[in-house]
């Protein structure tokens, strides 16, 4: 059974997602590698104001190919997070609830989703052309000299995502590896 959760996320919603669980994502979210991250954690370290509000939002990282004609964006596939990791903990304590990545994330980041309340999605990667047909809507936000890493806003409608980590620490990669050795013996 899929969930379907909306944008920004709430606290309730955080508490009632699970690692392993499918969902269908609808509303805005953010994108941000990388690059526009570190300029996100300076702003924050001088004390000035971000260029969206990052409280309850969700932060994609991927840097998508350009639009076609007629369309809002390009192949959107996930990136590597652990590239996030060293600026992850300063926005979750600023406020941000949600990343949707692939791969591992570090014992740093998943202690401060735990202390925060936040969590880990996994897009499908290799489906980049597929998850772009999800998104609706995408403006840009700021660091158009970044390219494809600039931050944008996109609107999207039921985004596949797997709950990687859960506002527990709870780890799916894990879990998962773990139930497949349990099943082979």
């Amino acid at each position: 059974m899929q969930k379907r959760i909306t944008t920004p996320l709430t606290n309730e919603c955080i508490e009632d997602l699970k690692a392993g669980d499918s969902v269908l994502l609808t509303g805005y979210i953010y994108t941000a590698r990388d690059a526009a991250h570190k300029r996100l954690v300076e702003l924050i370290e001088k004390g000035e104001e971000l260029p969206f509000d990052i409280n309850g939002q969700i932060i994609y990282y991927v840097g998508p190919t350009p639009a076609k004609e007629g369309m809002p964006i390009g192949s959107a596939g996930p990136t590597t997070s652990y590239r996030m990791d060293p600026y992850t903990p300063i926005l979750l304590e600023k406020g941000l609830k949600g990343m949707i990545g692939k791969g591992k994330r570090s014992l740093e980041v998943i202690e401060s989703m735990k202390k925060n309340r936040a969590v880990y999605f996994a897009a499908i990667g290799g489906a980049a052309a597929l998850t772009a047909k999800c998104v609706k809507e995408s403006e840009l936000v700021a660091y158009e000299d970044l390219g494809a890493e600039a931050i944008r806003k996109l609107y999207v409608e039921d985004l596949p995502l797997i709950v990687v980590i859960d506002a527990e620490g709870n780890n799916y990669y894990e879990i998962g590896q773990q139930e497949y050795k349990n099943s082979i013996k």
